[in-house]
């Protein structure tokens, strides 16, 4: 779409010096603005305000699970589903009479370009085949080796030096330059789920950066030199599961003691969301720490089951989370309440009200390294082979 933020109505009182050109006449007046101009802060609250009113008159419901998608669903059984991220639209589903019959509706109330099939979106590349679909971002990572000087820079096999150990010690660094770098890696990570770990370190160092810092981004930068075009690879599957993996890095940190949790989830069999993040509190054991992880684990297959229930399908029941610590499982399978343990299960009762009510079902991941890329300093190709396209 363009221009966008000019179509939003302002409901609240706005005022504004007179634009250039009409000083003279007008130089004692001031304008009230009727319409979102760009610069203006509630101009994207009041673009998508604007648009969700049209597409509701249209017939579509607007998603709770994430409230920039819009379905629809006919009496036949055919599905239409519209994804929108402030001036791109996805259009998408099985019903094409709908799909055209909506475009011809958006060409009429907004000015529009219609880029044909689903090739490049926010910088992500889609490929298709037979096989299944690709989604990566290579142009992405070879612009930005290109913008930082590292075309040539020799690569490297893991994003991250599995002994480096941070201090709050060293040389202080640009601030700016550091923080554009590492925001730029995180949009990376959105395809890249091997480099998950590495920058949920560097970036717990975005206000006093130093030069060790600098220099573990710059070896993920080198890492990314190694494979640009690795992506991740979505196929047709009969399984209609849904699946978590958690782990932790207990006391990782040698700053706070503070460790990270790490969960990757599966929907029907293809990776689709994944997060690194260090925990709030200082856990007590490793016990404690799986016990958080598997508390963001299930938050987050809740939240698909209830994003695919919206799409209107089908996830067979119960849920499956994985953990490969057996004193965290029999916390959540224990009914009983220990003085030991009390300050973990005060943490997340859900865990246990989950398992009773039989939505999902704990169960212990004995095969090493499957997913410690996002808790900890270990990169099997073991992972990075079926889950990452080259």
């Amino acid at each position: 779409m363009k221009n966008v933020f000019l179509n939003g109505h302002l409901e609240e009182e706005v005022y504004m010096d007179p634009p250039p050109g009409f000083e003279g006449k007008y130089k004692s007046k001031i304008c009230r603005l009727r319409r979102s101009l760009y610069g203006l802060k509630q101009s994207p609250r009041a673009w998508f305000e604007r648009f969700t009113q049209f597409v509701k008159r249209q017939g579509y419901v607007q998603g709770q699970a994430d409230h920039t998608m819009f379905t629809r669903h006919s009496l036949e059984g055919k599905t239409t589903v519209l994804i929108v991220y402030v001036d791109d639209i996805i259009l998408t589903g099985d019903d094409v009479v709908e799909i055209k019959n909506l475009k011809e509706r958006l060409a009429s109330e907004f000015e529009i370009k219609d880029l044909g099939p689903l090739k490049y979106f926010l910088g992500m590349e889609v490929a298709r085949s037979k096989k299944g679909i690709i989604v990566s971002q290579r142009k992405y990572v070879l612009d930005l080796l290109k913008e930082t000087g590292m075309s040539g820079c020799r690569p490297t096999e893991t994003p991250i030096d599995p002994n480096l150990k941070f201090v709050k010690e060293g040389k202080l660094i640009d601030k700016g330059q550091y923080q554009r770098l590492v925001g730029k890696l995180i949009y990376l990570s959105h395809t890249r789920p091997d480099i998950s770990f590495a920058v949920s370190l560097v970036i717990q160092f975005m206000h006093y950066p130093r030069e060790e810092h600098q220099e573990a981004v710059y070896r993920i930068l080198r890492y990314l030199k190694s494979s640009p075009g690795k992506g991740l690879f979505f196929k047709k599957n009969e399984q209609r599961s849904l699946e978590a993996y958690t782990d932790a890095d207990w006391a990782g940190s040698s700053i706070d003691r503070r460790s990270t949790s790490g969960y990757c989830t599966f929907v029907w069999g293809n990776l689709v969301t994944w997060r690194s993040k260090k925990q709030n509190v200082v856990a007590r054991s490793s016990a404690e720490a799986e016990y958080r992880s598997m508390a963001l684990g299930i938050c987050e297959i809740l939240w698909l089951k209830r994003f695919l229930e919206e799409l209107r399908r089908p996830v067979s029941f119960p849920m499956k989370l994985y953990c490969d610590n057996k004193a965290a499982i029999s916390i959540a399978h224990n009914p009983v309440q220990h003085d030991r343990t009390k300050h973990v299960e005060v943490t997340d009762t859900s865990l246990k009200r989950r398992l009773k009510m039989e939505v999902c079902a704990f169960l212990l991941f004995q095969q090493q390294n499957k997913l410690q890329i996002f808790s900890q300093k270990v990169f099997s190709e073991l992972l990075l082979s079926p889950l990452l396209a080259s």
